[in-house]
């Protein structure tokens, strides 16, 4: 980190934040708004001050009304960015959960309480942001915050900035939000996965077979992510018609455990990487699976809210309280 990065955040670390209440709004108060001048309300600044040396200097009285007007100006627009955030509500919800690399969604709320319009509201994080947003009074606008994310778990959403630089661009007004919006990050699927383990551990049925027509054609989806390279329809895509899977029909008998102990990888994010690989491709086939992870499992099931708590226990593996 350089020093540049450390001052800012030892900065930051003492400014106040916006607290949310128990309904998740957070409402800007008066002494939780700061303001700076931009680098056009620096060179503005300048620009006043020359102006008054030099009408002192030449005693034109002409030239002193015009600086002082401009000054009234300046401070009159410094008011009104400091009253564009004043008692502006702010709700941050967490999106649907995400796979590692993919950007993670944000809902943020705008509403303007009071009988007063806000110009120019930009939510940012990291300096990043959509399009500044126009919020008639008594009226909401909502906006979609994309969070890059790295590594798989919770993701919470802290210290979201709130700044206008309305009306003329000279101050730029800001205040932090507090939010305990979070969401989910699920493993990134490895590209290919090991076959799972058929038919294991207590729930081992021997007589269980695949019946005729396990591997029968049931038609295609779209490709979504983390879907395996082995089901596209790669003739389909030759032919220009976009990427799409293959799915197939599962004898409903089949059983797939996908055992942690069974992958020869050391590392274990690589394990978990894998296992969620199993869990798409178990999932895609539509077959009864469990998941064992080291003081969990997973019991047998199939469908899409099985996929997504097998998914959620290998995103919260090894927090507390998982």
């Amino acid at each position: 980190m350089s020093p540049r990065d450390r001052i800012r955040r030892v900065f930051e670390g003492m400014l106040r934040r916006v607290p949310s209440d128990p309904d998740g709004i957070a409402r800007v108060r008066a002494r939780q708004i700061y303001i700076l001048p931009t680098a056009t309300g620096t060179l503005f600044g300048a620009v006043l001050m020359l102006m008054l040396i030099g009408s002192l200097n030449y005693q034109n009285n002409l030239g002193l009304l015009f600086t002082f007007f401009l000054a009234s100006i300046g401070i009159v627009a410094m008011h009104h960015a400091w009253f564009d955030l004043l008692g502006l509500a702010i709700q941050v919800r967490g999106g649907t959960a995400v796979f590692a690399g993919e950007a993670a969604q944000f809902e943020v709320a705008l509403r303007s309480e009071r009988s007063r319009p806000r110009y120019d509201i930009r939510v940012l994080k990291d300096g990043q942001g959509p399009d500044p947003q126009y919020v008639p009074p008594g009226d909401q606008r909502s906006v979609h915050l994309g969070i890059a994310t790295e590594r798989r778990g919770p993701l919470r959403l802290v210290d979201l900035k709130v700044e206008t630089r309305h009306p003329m661009g000279l101050f730029r007004a800001w205040c932090l939000i507090a939010s305990d919006a979070s969401t989910l990050v699920y493993p990134k699927p490895a590209t290919q996965a090991p076959p799972p383990t058929s038919d294991a551990g207590e729930d081992r049925r021997p007589h269980r077979h695949r019946g005729e027509g396990a591997e029968d054609y049931q038609g295609s989806r779209g490709y979504r992510p983390g879907d395996s390279p082995r089901h596209i329809d790669w003739k389909a895509f030759a032919r220009e018609r976009g990427l799409t899977v293959k799915l197939f029909g599962g004898d409903q008998g089949q059983e797939l455990w996908l055992d942690w102990s069974h992958l020869d990888a050391t590392d274990p994010e690589v394990r978990l990487s894998l296992l969620a690989r199993q869990v798409l491709d178990a999932s895609t086939a539509r077959v009864r699976f469990g998941l064992r992870l080291p003081g969990a499992v997973e019991g047998l099931d199939q469908g899409a809210a099985h996929t997504q708590r097998c998914l959620t226990r290998l995103a919260l593996f090894g927090y507390e309280g998982a």
